[in-house]
């Protein structure tokens, strides 16, 4: 996908603790990534009104998948980009990309594949149509 592709955009810049021996960002890294990307894309969305994440629906993760195209070096700024590209039964699928600076430059991209569970039993629960309106408003097309 194109940078343009994504609403949402959360910059970060690459420190000290999260490089290897090369100075270039180590590939677990950016797991972590995608997670303070998701979790900002979350409340950008609004789906976390109060604090401590009291009445947020409860997702976990099932899926991730990283593709690596060029290294983040020690120091640089980062384009973290999150959407949310589709949303099933119980499943929200998330697509990432992390891009260099300020444009185009691809860095990594991914998927994650969140299910909505009720958390008394741990098992898959269908999203609630509140969730899907939310993502929907924000992407501004149908995600279902």
């Amino acid at each position: 996908m194109a940078r343009s592709d994504f609403i949402f955009v959360w910059h970060q810049r690459a420190r000290y603790a999260e490089v290897d021996a090369q100075a270039v960002v180590f590939n677990s890294r950016y797991l972590e990534y995608f997670d303070i990307g998701i979790t900002e894309y979350f409340r950008a969305v609004g789906l976390y009104p109060q604090p401590n994440l009291k009445g947020a629906p409860e997702l976990h993760v099932v899926k991730a998948e990283v593709t690596y195209h060029a290294p983040v070096l020690l120091d640089e700024m980062m384009a973290i980009c999150v959407r949310c590209q589709k949303i099933g039964r119980t499943s929200l699928t998330f697509a990432f990309e992390v891009h260099g600076g300020d444009g185009d430059d691809l860095r990594a991209s991914g998927i994650e594949v969140s299910v909505h569970v009720d958390e008394p039993r741990g098992r898959p629960t269908p999203v609630p149509a509140a969730v899907v309106a939310l993502f929907e408003a924000f992407e501004g097309r149908t995600l279902k």
